[in-house]
């Protein structure tokens, strides 16, 4: 979904978010990238990326919550920061909104979701993100960014859309580095191959 416009998969089952701004799609380079941030602890390159998603973002008249996805804390704990807060930070300091670090939570720990198709990614995320009790005060009726490096699926972003607009969030803007869609994956498979 991008501005007034709606995408097949949207048209179909319409989203609970209120658009997507992806910085990039999610190619070989664009996960090197990821990569490097989420895993290889190179946090330096989370400003240049935020740029890339900040270029995307709609223009707002509101003043707008920035809420990164949420780590369970043991991964938080192993990983040392949250590669979504980083990107959050920077979009904050692009004048994008006001950055609420911990405003989600994620209620228990799940497995890593990489590999796991849409259904087995939903049930893992089943009741696992909520918005923090002291944080539902500044949610409520305000616009919000959740921010992440990759959309995938969308069991993830959809869990936390749910959670922040239960929580009373007027439009939940989803922000992401890369976007995962599977005619560009297919795309680039067919010109490798080639």
């Amino acid at each position: 979904m991008s501005g007034n416009t709606l995408c097949g998969p949207c048209l179909v089952e319409p989203p609970q978010h209120d658009g997507i701004a992806a910085g990039t799609l999610y190619t070989e380079t664009s996960r090197k990238l990821v990569l490097a941030l989420k895993h290889g602890g190179r946090i330096a390159i989370a400003p240049m990326l935020a740029r890339l998603i900040a270029a995307r973002l709609p223009a707002s008249s509101t003043s707008q919550l920035i809420v990164p996805v949420p780590l369970h804390r043991r991964r938080l704990w192993s990983r040392g920061y949250n590669q979504a807060a980083l990107l959050g930070r920077e979009l904050a300091r692009l004048g994008h909104g006001d950055l609420l670090v911990d405003a989600l939570i994620r209620t228990k720990p799940t497995p890593s979701l990489g590999g796991l198709g849409k259904q087995a990614r939903t049930k893992a995320l089943a009741g696992a993100i909520a918005v923090r009790s002291s944080i539902k005060d500044r949610i409520a009726g305000s616009e919000v960014i959740l921010i992440d490096d990759v959309l995938t699926s969308g069991a993830t972003s959809s869990a936390c859309v749910a959670a922040l607009k239960q929580a009373g969030a007027s439009r939940v803007t989803i922000a992401c580095f890369a976007r995962v869609l599977d005619e560009a994956l297919d795309t680039a498979r067919a010109i490798r191959a080639s």
